[in-house]
């Protein structure tokens, strides 16, 4: 494939992982909506938005197997479906069950993007799939970012309806389904390893991969559960929280596109320990912390969520390679899983007239044990090295 055709595969998948980014940032913000216009609790928004987790969840564990025989494109034509169907049923949605229903259709075409365009990434990059992976995941934050700033001028600034605001979805949506059409697409890895199903299998279940789907369940949740609940989480800060969520995922998007320099200085492995403990300290920091220092608590736990998604797919693409499309989609499934269960107990916790403040404190136990669980891996894993 020449590198022209590479170069603009690679460009569709960021504007696909665009798409998937913003539906997490305007989500956050129409929680607001939900809870005042609609009356719902904290306790069914956690319910409702967990489809968003569950169905990417869903839709990776069948998307990822598929990639295989049916190609990446296939895959990313009925991402393009997911997203549309949940875009325009959210837009309807005015109680529970229509939220749920469009949350459900977006969270089946994020985990279909997720599903491609991770082995895509892999199999355009053979030599360089932990800086490119990062390059790649630099528009999970950047989309957050931009969805953020949109959010809060379209809501808070020129006061429009908040269906304008979902409906700006569809323009990074239509962007990457023009890109793709027509287009090429390469074999996975897997297939061209020639690796049988037998082997993929016994990877995904060997003891190293089951480890770091248990820690995925734990770095997925610290991430994304605390981004989806800004708004109640820091609501007594004093400062607009879809700001602080802008600025942790503007830090994010620097640290993502640096990340291959990063790794070439410290092992994978290091890498994922200092992020468990700059998670942790910055969830602590961010529970005690108001006014302008909100920022300065924000900006710690920025470099601690930062490399955790893509570098846990990284660590499982070259330390398991043989776990193929389906282990990179089960990590990735397994990562939403855990916060669309992380979800809810967040809302009934804030439900129970429990602060914002305490709810984060409550969140860092999560960080605490992956300093533990990621400190005994590069132990374990320098030890086999020597």
């Amino acid at each position: 494939m020449s590198d022209k055709s590479t170069q603009k595969l690679f460009t569709a998948s960021c504007f696909a992982l665009v798409t998937t980014a913003m539906t997490f940032a305007i989500r956050a913000k129409i929680e607001e909506v939900f809870l005042t216009d609609y009356q719902l609790t904290n306790e069914q928004i956690g319910f409702a938005f967990g489809p968003a987790f569950w169905g990417f969840t869903l839709a990776m564990v069948i998307g990822g197997p598929l990639v295989d025989y049916f190609g990446m494109k296939k895959i990313l034509n009925i991402a393009v479906l997911g997203h549309l169907l949940g875009i325009v049923i959210t837009i309807a949605a005015r109680d529970f069950w229509t939220l749920f229903a469009g949350t459900l259709f977006i969270g089946i075409g994020n985990g279909m993007v997720e599903a491609a365009c991770n082995p895509l990434v892999a199999s355009l990059f053979p030599k360089n799939k932990t800086k490119m992976l990062n390059r790649f995941h630099v528009w999970f934050p950047g989309g957050i970012v931009i969805g953020s700033i949109l959010g809060y001028l379209v809501i808070d600034i020129f006061n429009l309806h908040w269906m304008f605001l979902v409906g700006l979805l569809l323009i990074p949506l239509f962007t990457y389904a023009t890109m793709i059409f027509g287009k090429e697409f390469p074999t996975t890895e897997r297939v061209k390893l020639k690796v049988s199903n037998r082997d993929m299998i016994k990877a995904c279940l060997s003891p190293l991969f089951i480890f770091m789907i248990a820690c995925m369940f734990l770095t997925a949740a610290t991430e994304l559960g605390t981004g989806q609940r800004i708004s109640s989480l820091l609501e007594e800060s004093g400062i607009p929280p879809l700001l602080i969520l802008a600025f942790i995922n503007g830090l994010m998007v620097i640290g993502r596109f640096f990340a291959g320099e990063i790794v070439h200085r410290i092992n994978i492995s290091l890498m994922l320990f200092l992020s468990a403990i700059f998670s942790f300290t910055g969830l602590l920091l961010m529970s005690y912390t108001s006014g302008v220092m909100i920022f300065a608590s924000a900006a710690i736990f920025a470099i601690g969520i930062c490399y955790f998604w893509p570098t846990m797919l990284s660590f499982v693409a070259e330390k398991i390679p043989q776990s193929g499309a389906l282990g990179l989609s089960l990590m990735g499934g397994a990562g939403m899983l855990s916060v669309s269960l992380v979800l809810p107990i967040m809302g009934s916790y804030m439900d129970t007239n429990t602060s914002g403040s305490e709810t984060l404190r409550l969140m860092s136990i999560l960080p605490a044990i992956l300093i533990i669980a990621f400190g005994l891996l590069n132990l374990a894993l320098n030890k086999k090295k020597a």
